[in-house]
């Protein structure tokens, strides 16, 4: 009678295996997901506190315990509170947003060519055209402009920077029975805007300064009659009280790179 031979056992286990296998690289996948899920909120972490550092270092926010993205109802978007913790590149950055700003609120005003917006030499400048402000050879700013003059003026006065009013003229003479030259024209409507904006209360006595050119700052030619009512304007400028150059050439106008302004 011959041996019996054992048959081999099937095992029906064998499936945990290759489960734990799969259960073991499912863990890495998770294990994986999970750091790059840390690395990310790192990141994040480090991303909201230099938007918050820098905020801070533009004056927004005033309370240094306040956290990233709370900004001071008083204070609209895109002005400083402080110009001291200014750099001359966020100075450069606060006029451009106020200058968007400006150029939302006077959109008509722009359109209609009544007002003039660019960044020049010493900081942004709205020049305001004679013909929708002031009547000829007048001083007394018109009836119809004083809502546009208070938005500027509210909008001017929430920042912190200086404001200098500048009148100027064509280079046609002038006689009448209030003004003799250009010079009292030019220098009277500077002043009578500056006194505005005090009755207003808008802006404060120290950061306001009125001058009169005359024709001798012309920004069109004087041999066209487009080029004169150009040239009959009064300029708001909107200047830090850091001595800043606003273009790399030196030139009158532009919006090129800045760069500080030894004094003489």
């Amino acid at each position: 009678m011959r041996p019996r031979v054992p048959r081999s056992r099937v095992g029906h286990d064998r499936w945990l295996v290759s489960y734990a296998d799969f259960v073991t690289l499912l863990f890495g996948f998770f294990v994986v997901l999970y750091a790059f899920a840390r690395a990310d909120q790192k990141k994040q972490v480090e991303v909201s506190q230099a938007i918050d550092s820098a905020f801070r270092s533009m004056g927004v926010f005033s309370n240094p315990n306040r956290t990233t993205g709370v900004q001071d109802a008083a204070q609209p978007a895109g002005t400083a509170a402080n110009e001291e913790l200014l750099t001359p590149m966020h100075v450069k950055y606060d006029l451009n947003r106020i200058q968007h700003d400006l150029s939302l609120a006077l959109a008509k005003q722009i359109s209609s060519k009544t007002i003039a917006l660019e960044m020049g030499r010493d900081g942004l400048v709205i020049s305001l055209r004679e013909a929708g402000f002031f009547d000829s050879g007048s001083a007394t700013p018109k009836a119809e402009a004083m809502p546009t003059l208070r938005t500027i003026a509210n909008r001017l006065g929430a920042t912190p920077y200086d404001l200098r009013i500048e009148g100027h003229t064509d280079n046609v003479p002038i006689h009448n029975a209030e003004f003799d030259s250009n010079w009292e024209l030019s220098s009277a409507r500077a002043t009578r805007l500056a006194r505005l904006l005090l009755e207003m209360k808008a802006i404060p006595p120290d950061r306001l300064s009125a001058a009169g050119y005359a024709e001798f700052h012309p920004v069109a030619s004087n041999e066209t009659a487009a080029g004169r009512a150009e040239n009959r304007r009064v300029d708001l400028v909107v200047l830090p009280r850091t001595k800043l150059d606003f273009t790399s050439s030196g030139a009158t106008q532009g919006s090129g790179p800045w760069r500080k302004v030894t004094d003489e």
